[in-house]
């Protein structure tokens, strides 16, 4: 099962894309969640992990490239995408070196290649996690992670973000003003 975020200002464009992956990856499993607020989706990004985020790049409060990096320093193996109507060089080029994202999609888009870069933002995902995993394993046969290591990694997976809390030097927990 793959959990993908969208982030637009525009709900009628948030509906369109949530009906067009819903009819896309019908018998895939997939779960689509929607958010109209880049803030509110950060919030999200904190509580479980998703497998790609796409984001429009202009929107009130919080512009896309600024959600994306914030977005990466959450789930920094998740794969960014961005939307938008804008084609200035200056744009694109603050969007990949910036947010590190994976495509730049313009709107309005073509549904078949939208559908065809976000399969490859999924198979991305899926590779990254699966390298991942497979040296994880690999260091823990050669007895090259400590018990320690392997709790933290247990807890993030269940908790997203857990590990990353952080503390005064008094101990108190720090919360991030959004």
């Amino acid at each position: 099962m793959n959990r993908i975020l969208l982030v637009d200002d525009e709900p009628n464009v948030l509906s369109a894309l949530k009906r067009l992956l819903a009819q896309a990856f019908q018998n895939e499993g997939l779960v689509i969640e929607t958010f109209a607020d880049a803030r509110a989706a950060l919030v999200r990004g904190k509580e479980v992990p998703f497998d790609m985020v796409l984001s429009d790049f202009r929107m009130p409060i919080m512009d896309g490239v600024t959600f994306l990096k914030q977005f990466r320093e959450l789930q920094p193996d998740t794969p960014r995408l961005i939307l938008s109507a804008t084609t200035d060089f200056d744009t694109l080029m603050a969007a990949v070196n910036e947010a590190a994202i994976l495509r730049y999609l313009v709107k309005p888009w073509d549904e078949d290649e939208l559908i065809a870069s976000l399969r490859e933002a999924l198979a991305h995902h899926a590779d990254v996690v699966g390298d991942r995993l497979l040296a994880n394993q690999m260091r823990e046969n050669m007895g090259l992670i400590s018990e320690e290591e392997k709790e933290l990694r247990r807890l993030e997976v269940l908790e997203p973000g857990i590990t990353q809390v952080r503390r005064s030097s008094d101990g108190a927990i720090l919360l991030d003003d959004m």
